[in-house]
C-alpha cells in the first residue's frame, strides 16, 4: 500500500523533483505552496509523514509544526521532517524543540531523504508493533499500544520520535546508555559529530514528564556517558 506524504514548499520545482523521486519508492506525495494550503492539507488528506520547509512565504515552518502539533488526536501526532538551511544549527534545535521528529539540511540528495523518511516511519511502525502491555514508574504510565504516556491524569505531549525514545529508556530502567546506544535503540540515523538533537528530545521529554524539568527525577544524566531512566520513582 502506498503511502501518504505532504510537502509543504513553496518551490515548485523541488517539489516536483521529490514528487517524482519518492514516487519511484512507492510514495504519494501532495504539494502545498504556502503554510496555511499545508494546515489545510494535513486535516484534509491525513498523511503519513508531513515534509516541511522552514522557509514559506505566509509563515515560516516553525510556526507550521507548532499548530501542526496543536492539532487533535492523530493528527498532532503526525510526523514531521524539516527542511532547513545548511549550516544553520539554531534553526535544527528549535525544530526539535517545538515537536519535529527529524530534519535535513538544504540542499540535500534526494537518496538521503528517502532514507531520512523511511527511517521516522519505520519508527512509527516498529514502536506500534512492541507487545502489547504498559510500562509502570509510579503516577507515569507509557502505554506502548496506543503510543500515549500520562504522569497521573494528565496526557503529555510527545512526538513519535520522543515517545520511542521514552520507551528505550523505561525498558533499560537503570541502566546507563550512551547516545550512541539510545540512538540505535529506537533504529534512528546517526549523529553528526556535534548535533545537539538527542539532547534537545530528552530536553523536551522531561518538560512533558517530570515535575521538575530542571531538576529531573526520572530522567537522568550521567555526565560524560548519557542517560539514565531511574527505576524507583513517584
Amino acid at each position: 500500500m502506498s503511502q501518504n506524504l505532504l510537502m509543504i514548499e513553496d518551490d515548485v520545482r523541488l517539489a516536483d523533483m521529490v514528487r517524482e523521486y519518492l514516487g519511484q519508492s512507492g510514495f504519494v506525495v501532495h504539494h502545498a505552496t504556502d503554510g496555511s494550503k499545508g494546515l489545510t492539507a494535513v486535516q484534509s488528506a491525513v498523511p503519513d509523514l508531513v515534509i516541511l520547509d522552514l522557509m514559506l512565504p505566509d509563515m515560516d515552518g516553525l510556526e507550521v509544526c507548532r499548530r501542526i502539533r496543536a492539532l487533535p488526536g492523530a493528527l498532532g501526532q503526525i510526523p514531521v521532517l524539516m527542511l532547513t538551511a545548511k549550516g544553520d544549527p539554531m534553526d535544527r534545535i528549535i525544530g526539535l524543540e517545538i515537536g519535529a521528529d527529524d530534519y535535513l539540511p538544504k540542499p540535500f540528495e534526494p537518496r538521503v531523504l528517502l532514507a531520512r523518511i523511511r527511517a521516522v516511519l519505520r519508527r512509527r511502525v516498529d514502536g506500534a508493533a512492541q507487545p502489547g502491555n504498559q510500562l509502570r514508574f509510579g503516577s507515569l504510565e507509557i502505554d506502548r499500544d496506543a503510543r500515549t504516556v500520562h504522569v497521573g491524569p494528565q496526557a503529555c505531549d510527545l512526538t513519535s520520535y520522543q515517545f520511542d525514545l521514552l520507551v528505550a529508556l523505561a525498558e533499560r530502567a537503570g541502566r546507563v546508555l550512551t547516545r550512541d546506544q539510545i540512538m540505535e535503540a529506537v533504529r534512528g540515523r546517526e549523529l553528526d559529530a556535534f548535533d545537539r538533537s538527542i539532547d534537545v528530545h530528552m530536553g523536551r521529554i522531561r518538560a512533558a514528564i517530570e515535575v521538575d524539568a530542571k531538576s529531573p527525577k526520572r530522567i537522568l544524566t550521567v555526565r560524560g556517558v548519557g542517560y539514565v531512566f531511574a527505576r524507583q520513582q513517584e
